[in-house]
């Protein structure tokens, strides 16, 4: 099974309480990080205990931008935005994360500090890998050493997509490559659609796709009218995923 069909796997527990992850869970997404992709589910059993459980509530700041870069983190239920500062003083929401996604850095990959906020969207539970127990996992396991490089380089990628998303595609275009993104990532099937169970406002979108709230309102309620979407407050539906592609492609 590759990493990404791992990722795309359902959690055995989805609405697991902060601070009170149970245990199957935090393996499980261990299992899904692809830092750890080579590692057999024994190893994974022996890394769990020393990771530290963390829960969040909406709204609360994981780490901002700047701080040193001392702690690696796994998502084991919620969802959470990295945001990066720009010139204008506005946030960029760079990812949206769910369920068996990593997020954060150390020094020891060459990035001293976070570049990015890490800011919770829902009440989450967080795993988090110190930079010590990285370490001494890396000197356990040499092989990892491929798997973070290809982690590293994955990361830039989705920088240099983001960056030529916001530079190239139009407003509608930007919106429709967002929804689909959290739509095949996020998405709960119900029947033919894709319903997005996380509290996804205006504001998130435009922070995602470069512009304001008020140009998202404008371009979700033409998608809506095209019945391509349906939403309600704070919560998105797509109705049909052909279309919404076809709009994303422009």
């Amino acid at each position: 099974m590759t990493v990404q069909e791992r990722r795309r796997l359902p959690l055995t527990d989805r609405s697991a309480a902060p601070h009170t992850c149970p245990r199957s869970v935090r393996l499980e997404v261990l299992g899904r990080v692809p830092l750890f992709a080579a590692l057999t589910a024994a190893e994974i059993r022996d890394i769990e205990p020393r990771t530290q459980a963390r829960g969040y509530r909406a709204g609360e700041t994981i780490y901002r931008a700047g701080d040193e870069a001392e702690s690696l983190f796994v998502m084991a239920s919620g969802t959470t935005k990295l945001l990066r500062p720009s010139a204008h003083g506005q946030d960029v929401v760079m990812n949206i994360l769910g369920p068996g996604e990593g997020f954060g850095t150390l020094g020891i990959l060459g990035e001293p500090t976070y570049a990015d906020a890490a800011e919770a969207m829902a009440a989450s539970c967080v795993l988090e890998i110190s930079a010590d127990v990285f370490k001494d996992v890396m000197e356990r396991h040499p092989r990892l050493a491929l798997t973070v490089l290809d982690e590293v380089l994955h990361r830039f990628e989705q920088a240099q997509q983001t960056i030529r998303s916001l530079s190239a595609n139009n407003v509608r275009q930007r919106v429709a490559v967002a929804l689909l993104a959290l739509a095949d990532k996020l998405g709960a099937p119900q029947g033919e659609t894709l319903a997005l169970e996380l509290p996804l406002t205006r504001a998130d979108l435009a922070a995602l796709t470069g512009t304001t709230p008020e140009t998202v309102s404008r371009v979700m309620s033409r998608l809506r009218d095209e019945g391509i979407i349906e939403t309600g407050r704070r919560w998105t539906t797509v109705l049909n995923r052909t279309r919404l592609a076809a709009a994303a492609q422009g």
